[in-house]
């Protein structure tokens, strides 16, 4: 068999395993990459420098395009999330302060020990009788040991408390968030993306803002305290904490520099990987009917090699980091202890202030460590709250006005919209929608019926033209005025955790159960309803009762029916039912729907045979439009495709 060719002269894929399968030969992940297995101990760690400097531009290209994404959900620039964190704390100041003075108080209760124990030292090392002196002090220690385990407590409970309400606040504003994305730019995301942001980015925030966040906060508190304790005691024995100190914030800049692009790559690759899984599962028969499961395992196994690539740099910084931070931790305790022998010689300090001072020490290495490893924490945080700020700096597609309509009456004039700039799907698409009026759409697959349904139904607004209903356009009004208006059903549909009652009335919630009924009965739903135990309180959705796809639609539609539009738009809504049942169910509506114009885009003729008019759309351009009778007299393209439907 000869091969086929493109008009480029390029070969054709002969079929839709080969599509499949063709993809960029190269890998995504670069030679230089890849450890070599041999070598010297300087070689391999000049390999290791160029790896990591390699994976420091990936992730820096990474955030680079994060931003304004050509297609996608944005990453919010780290002003929006300080802003962000600002309000969440702005609204809690009596939390806030409580969370700090607590802290502050169990902090210095514990930094009294240490003197206490001081003093205890000079006491013992010094001439006379110090029994009362002694006794005095175990009780002074032992009460302060009490206030601190009680302020202690008290901090933990009300950071917990603290914790809890932001977070709260913070997962109630992303619902709102995605509630309130554009449909249209949610779906040019991938549903790896959006269930990543949705789910592991929320739960990263999530334990950021419970733990990392109040945690850093009582480090913080607990870490300053501790050095101003120190020069109190003595500034000399301080010093060592002092030359130490650059080092640490050498260290510590250097990561927070380089960490959020780390970690936003981290996110990034994640999205794919379930970008990648999501696209096997909902595609699983065809990936068996083509034989595809290698191929899918090999995309899934080089997403998370690209992933890892992206964990091994920020791995590199922590370890960078933390092996400053132990060498910063251990250095201040042997110079303390020189340099407290040396002022000891020379009468400058007392055993009691060194050991206090070596007590501070040792003191202040833990909230200092915890403050260092929850900056990390809230680093991680960070990066995940800058992507779900990103998807509230989506901007909206329409500007919703203060006009209402005037009459019911849809026209749209000079349609034209595109999915990707410069490829229009709709090419100047005229057409006039009266009340009460049916209107049948058909076509071959990809003319451009649903794109339009989408258009009339205001879900996009056009490139270029205007829909109006009552003279304003659809785009204009706000969205719960536009679904009294107009509503599209497609033959996509979701059943959401509750009962029956409540799948239907969620766009009219104070409708009763004689309206819900109705509903059902219109789209022939009530037999099989009314035979479940609860009957309308029968819960569905995940773990309750599994509807079958075309129950499910028939709740769908009933769902339409009670909200009560003027005007439908139904795009393949009966796919998914038998024809026989769908037939049936189509002229229920018919008769439940008087009065109301209805656009039925369908392949099935039969609807289009019923309806008031047909408008048959080809390439993006209405070729013919009339009454079922007069476009098969004209003996053009519907009379064509009428005569193969009944053949």
């Amino acid at each position: 068999m000869s091969e086929l060719k493109l008009a480029d002269g390029s070969p054709q894929l002969s079929g839709s395993a080969e599509t499949w399968r063709s993809g960029p030969a190269e890998s995504r992940v670069p030679a230089a990459l890849i450890p070599p297995t041999e070598g010297t101990i300087v070689s391999r760690l000049r390999a290791w420098k160029a790896r990591h400097l390699l994976r420091e531009q990936r992730a820096r290209d990474f955030f680079a395009s994060s931003r304004h994404p050509e297609r996608g959900l944005p990453v919010a620039p780290r002003s929006a999330v300080i802003g962000f964190v600002k309000g969440l704390l702005g609204s809690r100041r009596a939390l806030v302060v409580g969370v700090l003075l607590l802290n502050a108080a169990a902090a210095v209760a514990g930094l009294v020990v240490p003197r206490l124990l001081g003093a205890l030292v000079d006491a013992v090392s010094g001439t006379g009788s110090v029994t009362a002196t002694l006794n005095g002090l175990a009780l002074a220690v032992a009460g302060v040991v009490l206030v601190q385990a009680l302020m202690t407590f008290l901090a933990r409970w009300i950071s917990a408390v603290f914790g809890q309400d932001i977070l709260a606040s913070a997962r109630e504003y992303v619902v709102r968030t995605v509630l309130g994305l554009p449909l249209g730019r949610v779906e040019s995301a991938s549903s790896g993306d959006l269930v990543t942001r949705v789910t592991r980015d929320v739960g990263t925030m999530s334990e950021s803002v419970r733990y990392g966040l109040p945690e850093a906060l009582i480090a913080a508190v607990t870490t300053v305290l501790t050095v101003v304790a120190m020069f109190l005691n003595s500034a000399l024995l301080a010093l060592p904490l002092v030359v130490v100190a650059p080092l640490l914030i050498i260290s510590v800049r250097r990561y927070l520099l380089r960490a959020p692009m780390g970690y936003i790559t981290e996110g990034g690759t994640y999205s794919q990987i379930n970008t990648t899984l999501t696209e096997t599962v909902e595609g699983a028969r065809t990936v068996e009917a083509l034989g595809l499961q290698r191929s899918r395992i090999e995309r899934s196994d080089e997403d998370i090699a690209v992933s890892a690539q992206a964990e091994r740099y920020t791995m590199a910084l922590r370890n960078l980091l933390f092996a400053v931070i132990d060498l910063a931790y251990n250095s201040p305790l042997v110079l303390t202890l020189i340099l407290g022998g040396y002022g000891y010689l020379n009468g400058w300090v007392t055993l009691g202030q060194i050991t206090a001072a070596t007590l501070y020490i040792q003191a202040v290495i833990e909230p200092l460590d915890r403050l260092i490893q929850n900056v990390d924490r809230l680093q991680v945080g960070i990066a995940s709250t800058t992507r779900l700020l990103g998807i509230a700096s989506v901007p909206q597609d329409r500007e919703a006005g203060d006009e209402l309509p005037r009459g019911d009456q849809i026209v749209a004039e000079d349609l034209r919209f595109a999915y990707r700039e410069g490829h229009d799907v709709l090419h100047g698409v005229d057409l006039v929608l009266e009340p009460g009026e049916r209107l049948a759409v058909v076509g071959p697959s990809g003319s451009g019926k649903s794109t339009l349904g989408r258009l009339l139904s205001g879900i996009n607004g056009p490139r270029t033209g205007s829909v109006t209903v009552g003279n304003v356009d659809l785009t204009a009004l706000p969205l719960d005025v536009l679904r009294t208006q107009v509503a599209l059903v497609t033959q996509e549909h979701h059943v959401f955790v509750g009962t029956i009652r409540d799948n239907i009335v969620l766009a009219r919630e104070s409708s009763p159960d004689s309206t819900v009924i109705e509903a059902l009965q219109a789209v022939d739903a009530w037999d099989w309803v009314q035979r479940l135990p609860e009957r309308l309180d029968t819960m569905l959705g995940s773990g309750n009762l599994n509807l079958t796809p075309a129950q499910a639609q028939q709740i769908a539609l009933a769902r339409l029916v009670v909200a009560d539009p003027h005007t439908l738009v139904l795009d393949e809504a009966t796919s998914l039912i038998d024809p026989r049942t769908a037939r049936h169910l189509e002229g229920s509506m018919a008769a439940l729907l008087e009065g109301r114009a209805v656009v039925a885009i369908a392949h099935r003729l039969h609807t289009a045979h019923d309806a008031d008019r047909i408008a048959v759309v080809i390439d993006g351009r209405i070729a013919e439009l009339g009454s079922h009778d007069e476009l098969v007299a004209a003996n053009g393209e519907y009379a064509r495709l009428w005569r193969a439907w009944t053949s």
